[in-house]
């Protein structure tokens, strides 16, 4: 496990890119990364584009803030995804325009809410439920969530977006970024391209160790 420090650092990177890229604006979105007595989160109402490692909040195992600025009011949602899944390091949530346009528009399935269309969605993200609109922060979610947590990478809050987990903070961005732009694939498609065969997606899932 990386140091507090790193970890940080980490995720001010993280939340640059995503940013600067325009994943996230203003300043919606929020990141967390588990450490060995607590987790990091960005702060509440802050913008991932210019986050500083110093505010970066940091909650104990008990939830309650111990320093830095006042942590995200998602913080149940990241805690039940850590409690639920040992192997999640790092949770990234953003309003990325192109997933949360596909909710509005309609997604593909209640239980998928893109067909599999290309090699490294699959290997890399999988299946991504939808989950029904509640307020931010809202107990709802976070409990819906929680039971997924060992299923999927992620899920797709409506009218709200993404939120992906990986082994670090950094896999966790690579996969939403494949998600928004295989969300932003579909959307541009005036004829909808077929899913690939059934076939193809058990040869990815069993070559690469993943599963949709």
């Amino acid at each position: 496990m990386q140091n507090e420090q790193s970890l940080r650092e980490e995720i001010c990177r993280v939340g640059e890119d995503l940013f600067t890229r325009g994943y996230t604006t203003g300043t919606a979105g929020n990141i967390s990364a588990r450490l060995e007595d607590g987790w990091l989160i960005t702060p509440t109402d802050a913008c991932l584009g210019h986050l500083e490692p110093a505010r970066i909040a940091k909650v104990n195992r008990d939830g309650e803030w111990v320093s830095g600025d006042k942590p995200s009011k998602t913080l149940l949602l990241h805690r039940q995804i850590y409690d639920r899944n040992p192997d999640a390091h790092g949770v990234v949530h953003t309003h990325s325009t192109h997933l949360v346009q596909l909710t509005l528009a309609g997604v593909w399935q209640r239980d998928s809410i893109l067909p599999p269309l290309t090699p490294y969605q699959v290997m890399k993200v999988g299946r991504i439920p939808l989950i029904d609109y509640r307020r931010p922060g809202h107990a709802e979610v976070a409990e819906q969530v929680a039971g997924l947590a060992n299923e999927v990478r992620g899920v797709m809050l409506e009218r709200l977006g993404p939120v992906i987990w990986g082994t670090s903070v950094s896999t966790a961005s690579f996969a939403l970024e494949e998600l928004e732009e295989t969300a932003r694939l579909w959307l541009n498609c005036t004829t909808k391209p077929t899913a690939l065969p059934e076939q193809a997606v058990l040869e990815l899932c069993e070559h690469f160790n993943t599963r949709w």
